[in-house]
């Protein structure tokens, strides 16, 4: 019984954790593109291989936000394999922020904030699945077939 209660908790957190960088990714990607990158010179983009904020913003928009959003779909819908697209969305957050602090001169603690988030989400999906010993498996949860595979 206890262990279903941590598995429980540990599944909610990552909903939780997943929601937020879903909506902290499209917020972002919608200003970037839209708020003409939220109000920060373009010279924040450094020497790197983008002039504007329009580039940036659709691929935060689209790849990081999107792959969130079917992951916080996943895991609300208790898709079969809602665990895989956390970890793929929590993955695809951390190298954002890698790139990112690699290109972008000066640092941001939403760039802190966000890395943990990353690793939080990635830790959390591997946790469930089994692979880190420290939270049970989430086999005795309902899985619905995912539309995805």
């Amino acid at each position: 019984m206890a262990e279903h209660r941590i598995s429980n908790i540990a599944r909610w957190v990552l909903i939780v954790v997943t929601v937020f960088n879903a909506v902290s990714a499209i917020g972002g990607g919608i200003g970037l593109v839209f708020a003409n990158g939220l109000g920060m010179p373009a010279s924040v983009l450094g020497d790197g291989p983008f002039t504007s904020f329009v580039v940036p913003g659709l691929i935060l928009l689209a790849v990081v936000g999107g792959t969130q959003t079917l992951a916080a779909v996943a895991l609300i819908a208790r898709w079969a394999s809602a665990l895989v697209w956390s970890a793929v969305a929590g993955f695809g957050l951390v190298i954002w922020i890698y790139v990112e602090v690699a290109i972008m001169p000066g640092y941001s603690w939403l760039q802190t904030l966000y890395f943990v988030t990353g690793i939080a989400q990635l830790t959390l999906a591997f946790a469930l699945t089994g692979i880190l010993a420290w939270v049970p498996r989430l086999d005795n949860q309902p899985a619905h077939p995912s539309p995805l595979g």
